[in-house]
């Protein structure tokens, strides 16, 4: 056929090939160990035309295949290699040395086995091609001829059912020429008048030069048993957004590469010099505007997909987008937003690997305005969007769930899976050798669909699998890992924290998962939970984790909350200090119905946290909800907010928005019936929004703002319902000279206190209507306060802290009970376990007595010390188990330092030792080199008061740590049992 096209319209077509000669398109693992391996040899002469066509993912790609392949994923490369037949003489077994291993089995309980497609048939649709580019803009970024063959049927045809044919060379790098393309069919099934409906089915369609099957304008096509290989820009494509009911059944794509249609089908270079469209001045940013080349794209959830596979696509496998109104021809057909709304059809049992972004995303829309002043991005562009499905396409309507049902993610360079939601709910899924496993994502802000949440059940999750690939030319990540440290490809860089469930926004449920070789290394932060990195966003205390397993994860790789460093950078955005997420049943820290917290965030802390070095976390207890700090006028201050029971350890918060936001938002996690101030690094802003963000109904705290002196406040409380828009006065706060009266107000009258002298205007902040179990807000909208404040001009920053302490700090008190350790005929069954361990070294005053204390608590068993001095307790490092417990006088220590010296040098190798003082402690001596021995610093310099979690060993774990005070100094924590020494990346 050359430069053929051809138009179905008022007739009825029916093609039809019979099968001749095989070829395989196997989606294999990116990087495979010599495990059931498919032997291939160079071709012969004599054999025959039979072909084999590979997906050999990696994380860097090779050399060009094919003679017009530019670009291949960075993820996937295919190996075309010819396929001896054994019916030609001189075949024998063993004949030819394997090229390319590929799996053929599960792997870690994820079924890494090949898909299988035949390329060739009967009927063969062909473009002619020429033997070079010519002629079009394509030839910036091609060398070779993309003015191919295309079919097109269009609305009004008899019957069409497309069956059992071979496409090659087929599409064309401009709009409207595909392969297959079904434009403003309508309805082309039964609801449409076709009986039997429209099809295509067993086609073979590669080397194309644009997509492989374009639904346009069309609904309820049937696509099944298909072949996409080799394709430029999405490969399976819907396309203005109306599109649905449409089947997507056992089709495979594979090898999907960027192509020159769509800010969406572009790479990066095509995304800086393709400006069509574009308003003047417009600056790509091709991470954000463009780059998500797609195998599947799905401009409507109302789809089915049902056993497809997609692999080696340069961007991501599966894209659910969104239109908020339909586009292009289609313009019109759905108000705007329906589709946001619309419910999910079918996602059931399909495949994703080898892709670079991710194996799915479902999240974000396509710009639906032209370029203006105001937007300059082109037409299509990608934009944010949120997704939430009812019933209908109604959000005022019941909640219908988006289900994804055994979805198989390996070998993503980095996500499995990134979904935002809206109720999106993943059942019997699989995720293996990505990047991040899954990340479930609701709003950064808000949640756009309030009282949604997103949950995985019934899951697995596996860090590095047995899988571990081959080292190739150009892959330049490839280095120790797993179990045994055997060198193996990686996702993205070699030092790169691999994540299982990455926990961000929420609310989510993780339930009944199992998590496999999540394990970390000493330079590779390695976890099976973990967070967003460089996160600015809110974090819900109503993430809850329970039922999960761990299988060959160590207990000190299970959870990782950050540190300063390579990927994580300082930590300092406000999301990465606010993390937070509930083990319910505590099958993660094994301590059920405990909230895990960052180790430094004293808003959230009490006297009775335990913490886990390992993790950068703490273990504790409470009842937790959220504030959302809106600010105006100015909009670029920075926040400091202090919990009264910890004056001494604030929290600096940057907001959520960007500095030239017209607000700011700020949104720490409080716990509740607790005290705090706020301080700003400017002169108090003129507008202060504080939301109540998951609290219940009587749910409060108190809080002081700090403004100017001669500064008049006007504050009122309303409800803001997100859904309508619509905004209620619910009452006002009237000034009182008794700080006590706060807590008689009532919805209708509230009151508040200014304590001009320290600057403080407090207020007593409570919810008064009932919430649902995953809202964020009240059944009858969003509970607030609002302040409006008449700064004096000329005011200094409004920074109250030295005024407000130690006057308003308060004793630290557990309101909410640690809960007990889980007994060990509850723990899995296995040896490793956590060592509860307290040491508390201190002094109380009574009139003018005083009396000096000190005790080492191990899993709840104390040792109290009773001389003056030191004592040491020492733990046999593999069991746990108390080996003995000796003390030092204060005379020894100064008389004889060598005393405490032998005593260290004959302990057991990997033993731990706990260290109380008592009483006023011999800060001097040459005593103190015996404690560096367990790793002390040797420039300490001691007090009083001290306890220390040493360690006699080769290595230095996480939790060695020594606190000094002059009146108390203490540690509560956790210690992984045995002890294990990470290995070295």
């Amino acid at each position: 056929m050359s430069r053929a096209s051809c138009h179905a319209s008022d007739t009825q077509l029916s093609l039809g090939g019979l099968r001749l000669s095989v070829a395989i398109i196997r989606h294999d693992p990116p990087f495979s160990p010599p495990l059931s391996p498919i032997y291939l040899s160079r071709a012969s002469e004599a054999e025959a035309e039979q072909n084999l066509v590979f997906s050999k993912g990696r994380h860097r790609c090779g050399p060009p295949l094919f003679p017009r392949q530019e670009r291949i994923s960075s993820l996937d490369a295919a190996q075309r290699e010819p396929l001896l037949s054994c019916q030609l003489p001189g075949c024998r077994p063993g004949y030819g040395k394997p090229v390319f291993v590929h799996m053929g089995e599960e792997v870690d309980g994820v079924d890494m086995r090949a898909e299988v497609g035949l390329l060739t048939r009967n009927v063969l649709v062909r473009g002619e091609m020429q033997p070079g580019c010519y002629g079009n803009e394509a030839c910036k970024f091609f060398d070779f001829d993309t003015f191919g063959a295309h079919l097109k049927v269009e609305k009004g045809f008899g019957a069409v059912h497309f069956e059992g044919v071979e496409m090659k060379h087929m599409g064309q790098q401009s709009m409207g020429h595909y392969p297959v393309h079904f434009h403003m069919n309508g309805d082309v099934d039964e609801e449409g008048g076709y009986n039997p409906p429209t099809y295509v089915r067993d086609l073979s369609i590669h080397h194309t030069f644009s997509r492989c099957v374009t639904v346009h304008g069309s609904n309820g096509l049937l696509v099944k048993d298909i072949v996409g290989y080799d394709a430029l820009g999405h490969c399976f494509f819907t396309e203005d957004g109306p599109e649905e009911r449409n089947t997507f059944d056992h089709c495979l794509g594979l090898m999907i590469k960027a192509g020159t249609l769509l800010p969406s089908d572009r790479d990066s270079k095509m995304c800086r010099d393709i400006t069509d469209g574009a308003y003047p001045g417009y600056i790509a940013k091709p991470r954000q505007d463009c780059s998500a080349t797609s195998t599947f794209w799905m401009a409507n959830p109302n789809n089915n997909l049902i056993n497809c596979a997609a692999a080696g696509s340069e961007e991501t496998g599966f894209w659910f987008i969104f239109h908020h109104v339909p586009t292009g021809p289609s313009e019109g057909m759905y108000s705007p937003g329906r589709t946001e709304h619309t419910p999910m059809g079918h996602f059931i049992n399909n495949r994703a690997h080898s892709n670079y972004r991710a194996g799915m995303i479902l999240d974000n829309g396509v710009k639906t305005t032209e370029a203006n002043a105001k937007d300059k991005r082109p037409f299509l562009s990608l934009v944010g969007a949120r997704y939430g499905p009812h019933e209908d396409a109604d959000p005022f309507k019941p909640r219908v769930p988006a289900l994804i049902n055994h979805f198989v993610a390996y070998k993503n360079e980095d996500h499995g899976a990134w979904l935002r939601g809206g109720d999106v709910w993943l059942d019997d899924c699989q995720f293996a050798d990505n990047g991040i496993g899954l990340t479930l994502a609701s709003g950064g802000t808000f949640p756009d669909d309030d009282g949604s949440r997103q949950q995985v059940k019934n899951s697995l999750f596996v860090g590095e699998s047995a899988n571990r690939g081959m080292p190739m030319p150009l892959n330049s990540i490839w280095g120790p890992g797993g179990t045994d440290l055997s060198e193996r490809s990686l996702p993205r860089g070699v030092n790169f924290p691999i994540r299982g469930m990455q926990i961000y926004d929420g609310p989510i449920n993780v339930q009944n998962c199992t998590f496999r070789k999540y394990i970390a290394l000493d330079g590779r932060h390695t976890s099976a939970f973990g967070f967003r990195l460089n996160n600015s966003w809110q974090s819900c205390p109503n993430n809850n984790v329970t039922d999960i397993t761990f299988d060959d994860v160590p207990l000190t790789s299970r959870v990782f909350f950050g540190e300063p460093g390579p990927w994580f950078s300082q930590m300092q955005m406000d999301g990465d200090k606010t993390t937070i997420f509930h083990d319910v049943d505590g099958s993660v820290s094994e301590y059920p119905g405990a909230f895990l917290v960052k180790e430094d965030n004293w808003l959230l802390r009490h006297p009775d946290c335990i913490d886990v070095p390992d993790w950068r976390a703490a273990i504790c207890s409470g009842h937790y909800a959220q504030i959302y700090v809106q600010t105006r006028n100015p909009a670029n201050l920075d926040l400091t907010m202090v919990k009264n029971e910890y004056p001494d350890r604030p929290l600096r918060l940057v907001g959520a928005l960007g500095k030239k936001n017209h607000y700011q938002q700020f949104q720490p996690v409080v716990a509740l019936a607790k005290g705090y101030t706020m301080h700003w690094d400017q002169a108090a802003p003129a507008e202060v929004t504080v939301w109540l963000i998951n609290f219940n109904r009587g749910d409060w705290i108190n809080v002081g703002i700090c403004y100017p002196r001669g500064t008049a406040f006007t504050i009122i409380s309303d409800i803001h319902n997100r859904l309508t828009k619509e905004t209620r006065k619910t009452g006002v706060f009237m000034r009182t000279t008794d700080r006590d009266k706060m807590g008689h107000g009532h919805q209708s009258r509230g009151y508040y206190f200014w304590e001009e002298d320290t600057g403080l205007l407090f207020l007593k902040v409570r919810a008064h209507n009932e919430k649902d179990d995953y809202a964020f807000c009240s059944v009858k909208g969003c509970e607030r306060v609002k302040i409006k404040a008449v700064i004096p001009k000329g005011s200094p920053p409004s920074d109250c802290m030295a005024e407000a302490y130690p006057r308003h700090a308060e004793m630290p008190v557990v309101d909410v009970p640690m809960p007990k350790k889980l007994p060990q005929s509850k723990l899995p069954e296995t040896s490793e376990h956590f060592l509860e361990i307290r040491l508390e070294s201190y002094n109380t005053r009574f009139f003018h007595i005083k009396e000096d204390f000190a005790f080492t608590e191990v899993n709840g068993k104390k040792i109290y010390q009773s001389d003056d001095g030191v004592q040491l307790t020492a733990i046999e490092g593999h069991s746990g188990k108390v080996l003995d417990t000796k003390g030092f006088r204060n005379s020894l220590l100064m008389g004889i330092p060598a005393q405490i010296d032998n005593y260290i040098s004959n302990l057991k190798e990997e033993t731990i030792v706990l260290v109380t003082s008592k009483g006023r402690l011999a800060t001097r001596g040459i005593w103190t080199k015996a404690l560096e021995q367990l790793g002390a610093d040797p420039n300490v310099k001691l007090k009083d008061k001290m306890v220390f979690v040493g360690f006699k060993g080769s290595f230095k774990p996480d939790w060695v740590k020594m606190v000094l005070d002059d009146s108390l100094a203490k540690i509560h924590q956790v210690l992984p049992v045995p002890i294990v020494r990470k290995n070295s990346l």
